[in-house]
C-alpha cells in the first residue's frame, strides 16, 4: 500500500486552523462555538470528538481519511459498543452540522435530516442493558442494513431477513450475521450463545438451510420456505433471550 500522503498537504486548511476541532469551528461560522470539540495532541488534524448534552450517551467521533480528502463520523451505543451512526462525506460543513445536532441531544434520524450524509443504523441507544430491546435494536440494525445493500443479492438478503423477521420465534431470539448467513443466539452480545439453524441466499436466486455452516444444506426457492424449514430446526425450551454479560475474571 503507497505512503499516504502528509496531513498538512491532504487538508491545508485543516492545518492552518490547527485541528480538526479548529476547522470545523470555522466552517461552522460561530454555530459550534459553545460545542466542547476536541482534537487529540497526536493526531490534531485527523480526528476529532464532542460529547452530548443528554447524559450517557457516546461521543460522536470525526475522523479524516489520510489518503483522500474524506471526513466520517460515527457514534456507538453505551450498551454494547455497536454503531447507531455513521457516514462520509467530503463536505466539512456537512460534518459540522452534525456535531451540532448529536450535540444538542438529536436523535440519530434527526442527524441525518441535518447532515444527509450521516445515516443511522437502524439500533437504538439504550440506556440500560435490557434484552427485549437489544433484541428489537439488533432486527432493526439488521433490516436497516439489507434495505440499504447495493449489491447483485440485495434483494434476496433482504427478503430472507424481512421472512425470519416476520416469524414469531425467530423475531423473539438475537440476530446476526456472520459471513451475511443470518443466524440466532438465546442470549445477546457481547457473549452470543448461538441456537437454531443458519440460512443464507445463494447469490443465484436460492436460498439455503443448514444446522451449521458445515454440513450440506438444504436449498429452496422462496425465503418463506427457507424460514419455514429453518424453524423445525429451533431446539425446545429456549425461553427468553438474556443478556449475554462476560464472566467476571476472578
Amino acid at each position: 500500500m503507497p505512503q499516504p500522503p502528509e496531513p498538512a498537504a491532504l487538508y491545508p486548511d485543516v492545518a492552518a486552523g490547527g485541528s480538526l476541532a479548529a476547522a470545523l469551528r470555522a466552517v461552522a461560522d460561530g454555530a459550534l462555538d459553545d460545542v466542547p470539540l476536541t482534537s487529540p495532541d497526536d493526531e490534531p488534524l485527523l480526528a476529532a470528538s464532542t460529547g452530548s448534552v443528554p447524559p450517557r450517551r457516546e461521543p460522536l467521533r470525526v475522523t479524516a481519511s489520510p489518503y483522500a480528502r474524506t471526513w466520517s463520523v460515527g457514534a456507538d451505543d453505551r450498551i454494547l459498543g455497536l454503531p447507531v451512526l455513521r457516514g462520509a462525506t467530503d463536505d466539512l460543513a456537512q460534518v459540522a452540522r452534525a456535531v451540532r445536532a448529536w450535540y444538542d441531544g438529536a436523535s440519530p434520524d434527526d442527524v441525518h435530516a441535518a447532515a444527509p450524509f450521516a445515516r443511522p443504523t437502524g439500533r437504538f441507544e439504550l440506556a440500560e442493558p435490557d434484552p427485549g430491546l437489544l433484541v428489537e435494536s439488533e432486527w432493526s440494525q439488521l433490516r436497516t442494513e439489507a434495505a440499504e445493500l447495493n449489491t447483485l443479492w440485495a434483494h434476496a438478503h433482504r427478503d430472507l431477513v424481512e421472512a425470519a423477521h416476520a416469524a414469531p420465534e425467530f423475531r423473539a431470539l438475537y440476530p446476526f450475521t456472520s459471513h451475511w448467513a443470518l443466524r440466532f443466539s438465546s442470549a445477546t452480545r457481547p457473549l452470543l450463545d448461538v441456537v437454531g439453524p443458519v440460512l443464507w441466499c445463494t447469490g443465484e436466486g436460492g436460498f439455503k438451510v443448514a444446522r451449521v455452516m458445515s454440513e450440506d444444506a438444504r436449498e429452496f426457492r422462496t425465503a418463506e420456505e427457507a424460514v419455514a424449514v429453518a424453524l423445525t430446526l429451533l431446539p425446545d425450551g429456549i425461553g427468553p433471550v438474556r443478556y449475554g454479560e462476560m464472566p467476571q475474571p476472578g
